[in-house]
């Protein structure tokens, strides 16, 4: 049964999410949510570990064991589903802004025969970030070393002002929510109030003719 884990939403000016781990079981799906901007890449890092009931702890290793990593856009579509070693790093660029669901699941069952036996996943997710130091350790003289830090600087600033542009698109839309909603509970409250008053016009009339029929008045 596939669960989430949601609430990990990344807002930050060079977005990045804290390393975490979760439990998971045989062919268990873990899933979590990253509200990411569009034409963003999103860089993801993870280690399986395997519980080990013998030893009554985790390993370090768990050999044969593959993980299908999936990415969902938010129109429903898949951007990434391809089957993993134990530890590896996958990538995958937004094309629009929105939830993307990023969902991890075992490939096998033979490694979790025994009663009891789950797997520790380590997962790091990194939103708009890329890594610098292997490309700096490349270039062949500080005039590269410079060209490629600022080449990076720049494509940090267009990361921020995408997040700026989406932080206002969210708020707009938040405000555009906000005003309907309030324009609904006023015109149901003048309905509720004018409802009242029909029912009470119509009562003191159905009073008066009582009356009337009755030659009380």
């Amino acid at each position: 049964m596939k669960s989430q884990l949601i609430g990990f939403l990344m807002n930050f000016w060079i977005s990045f999410s804290p390393a975490l781990y979760f439990h998971s079981g045989e062919r268990e799906e873990k899933c979590i949510i990253e509200d990411v901007p569009s034409d963003t890449l999103v860089i993801g890092n993870y280690k399986v570990q395997r519980w080990d009931i013998h030893e009554q702890d985790f390993l370090e290793s768990a050999p044969g064991l593959g993980m299908f990593v999936t990415v969902t856009a938010p129109t429903d579509e898949v951007l990434l589903k391809k089957l993993y070693g134990p530890q590896a790093t996958f990538s995958f660029t937004s094309y629009m802004s929105g939830e993307h669901i990023i969902c991890l699941q075992s490939n096998s069952t033979r490694l979790m025969a025994f009663a009891g036996s789950k797997l520790r996943i380590h997962l790091d997710i990194r939103v708009g970030e890329h890594f610098l130091d292997e490309v700096v350790a490349q270039a062949k003289d500080k005039v590269n070393e410079v060209s490629v830090k600022l080449g990076h600087l720049l494509e940090q600033i267009h990361h921020i002002s995408r997040e700026q542009n989406y932080e206002r698109e969210r708020e707009e839309n938040f405000r555009k929510i906000s005003e309907e909603t309030n324009s609904n509970i006023l015109w149901w409250a003048i309905l509720q109030t004018l409802i009242l008053i029909s029912v009470g016009i119509w009562q003191i009339k159905s009073l008066k003719d009582f009356f009337i029929a009755k030659k009380l008045v």
